[in-house]
């Protein structure tokens, strides 16, 4: 049977997945499809994390569930909820540990770098989300029911990794095009490399401090434009040029699909500098970002 599930097969959930098979474990990776990467030590189930009893079914002798689902982003309001509750319900019967990947929406807004101690006052519908699975996830481990924590991490980049700038950035950077933006492209941001991401997701899992608190996933802080640049050079394509949306572009895209709307609830987090502390995870862990060229290479 399984020591570990994973549940999800985004980026970072496939990562943590390779790299908990590549350590000797015997991971079950659970996804709707059955998707995820051919490797001697996964098995690969298809199976809706919705539906609870089997859920913890496929859980059975798993020591530790890392929780890695993804709803549509537009959707999490009233799809994150319920899929979050099926997974903590079924990891609580299975009788595992329960490690969450969330992101670092639920912070209350600050003007200086944030850590795992900012208050979870969010002002936002996808903040609120965020802040209160960890609030539930939370209880149950106060409340003796089973050990869980979970690792934060935001803005990816890496092979597969879905955001801002892997989406709308990288591929008008290597053909060479006019990239606009969501935001200011000279902004301070705190960028997560999915490798480095799934590495603290099963480092933690192994810690006894690890319990009962939230963690950092190290990041990498540079600008859009910094990030840009190093691509364009990695690619051998000319120097980016960059340039924000205006809200009437904004306006206009959100008419067209649903998505461009929630990018503009969240441009508190990419008008201005948003950086994240990651000493925490650092100091107790022992791990450290990769480069950004490292991270873009990939």
């Amino acid at each position: 049977m399984a020591e570990s599930a994973v549940i999800g097969a985004g980026a970072t959930g496939t990562a943590t997945a390779r790299q908990l098979a590549d350590r000797g474990k015997r991971v079950r990776l659970i996804t709707r499809s059955g998707s995820g990467p051919d490797h001697p030590g996964i098995e690969r189930i298809a199976l809706d994390a919705n539906r609870t009893d089997e859920l913890a079914e496929a859980l059975v002798g798993a020591t530790t569930v890392f929780n890695a689902a993804m709803t549509a982003y537009q959707t999490w309001p009233e799809t994150m909820p319920p899929l979050f509750a099926s997974i903590l319900a079924a990891t609580e019967r299975a009788g595992a540990d329960y490690v969450m990947l969330g992101n670092h929406y639920g912070y209350q807004r600050t003007s200086g770098p944030v850590t795992e101690r900012t208050p979870m006052a969010p002002h936002t519908r996808k903040g609120r989300v965020r802040a209160e699975l960890w609030r539930q996830a939370k209880n149950a481990h106060d409340e003796g029911r089973l050990r869980v924590t979970e690792v934060r991490a935001g803005q990816y980049l890496g092979p597969g990794a879905v955001s801002a700038f892997t989406v709308l950035v990288a591929p008008r950077v290597r053909e060479g095009e006019l990239v606009l933006l969501h935001g200011n492209p000279d902004a301070l941001h705190s960028y997560a490399y999915t490798e480095d991401v799934a590495a603290a997701l099963v480092a933690v899992s192994g810690g006894e401090q690890a319990w009962g608190r939230a963690w950092h996933a190290p990041v990498i802080t540079t600008t859009p434009r910094r990030a840009a640049t190093v691509l364009a050079e990695l690619h051998g394509a000319p120097e980016p040029r960059l340039e924000p949306f205006t809200e009437r572009d904004l306006a206009l895209l959100s008419f067209t699909d649903p998505l461009w709307r929630e990018f503009a609830e969240m441009s508190y987090m990419s008008e201005r500098p948003f950086v994240v502390d990651d000493g925490d995870i650092q100091d107790t862990f022992g791990l450290k970002p990769s480069t950004l060229r490292e991270a873009l290479k990939a």
